[in-house]
């Protein structure tokens, strides 16, 4: 998938993130989304923040998380969400849905893996269905099963993954793990809410680790 592409699918999904938070009573804003150190309203700011950062943002943040790059990614976050309101956060995120800028390091797919991913972390604990586009979510699946920043690597080893709603299976190993795409996509990376509806003999590795 060349890089325009990826950039278009980010693009909607971000717009779609929009629309979703947009629909949301003003109490929903302080539900603990599945990262349970974000309330919604945090996860908005990462989302708006992470076209907006700059190199020397990330490098003061990494400096003060002392090397942690998970903890400066928490505390930016619940900064940023701070200072602005749930609209103004709504309007960022729609005002930069088509930006290119990511972080150091990161592959242009990662920010549409973590915009996939994210719907979900807001959208499960208020009980919205918020249905995943399949080719993006291949994309992103196939992405975390080689990647060195999302833990899916360590999580997958020796594991095959079988969509059961797509033409679609990725990692290579004796145990099976069989499940909806959206499900594997959030399981691989770390979100134990994916695990419910997978089954096969992988399923429990998974789970486990």
């Amino acid at each position: 998938m060349h890089e325009g592409g990826i950039l278009a699918w980010t693009e909607a999904e971000r717009l779609s993130f929009a629309e979703l938070l947009e629909g949301l009573e003003d109490e929903d804003w302080s539900t603990k989304t599945l990262c349970p150190e974000w309330t919604v309203h945090a996860m908005a700011g990462h989302l708006a923040q992470t076209t907006r950062n700059r190199l020397k943002d990330t490098l003061t943040g990494i400096v003060k998380a002392k090397g942690n790059w998970d903890r400066m990614n928490t505390d930016q976050a619940i900064a940023y969400a701070a200072r602005f309101s749930p609209a103004e956060l709504v309007a960022q995120i729609r005002e930069d849905a088509g930006s290119a800028r990511r972080s150091p390091g990161a592959k242009p797919i990662d920010p549409l893996a973590d915009v996939l991913i994210h719907g979900q972390d807001v959208a499960r604990p208020l009980g919205i269905a918020r249905p995943m586009p399949e080719k993006p979510a291949i994309a992103a699946l196939e992405h975390l099963l080689v990647s060195p920043f999302w833990g899916a690597k360590k999580r997958c080893k020796d594991l095959r993954l079988i969509a059961t709603d797509a033409d679609w299976t990725g990692g290579t190993g004796p145990e099976e793990v069989r499940g909806p795409l959206v499900d594997l996509l959030l399981s691989v990376s770390g979100r134990s809410t994916g695990l419910a509806t997978l089954t096969g003999p992988g399923a429990a590795l998974l789970g486990a680790r």
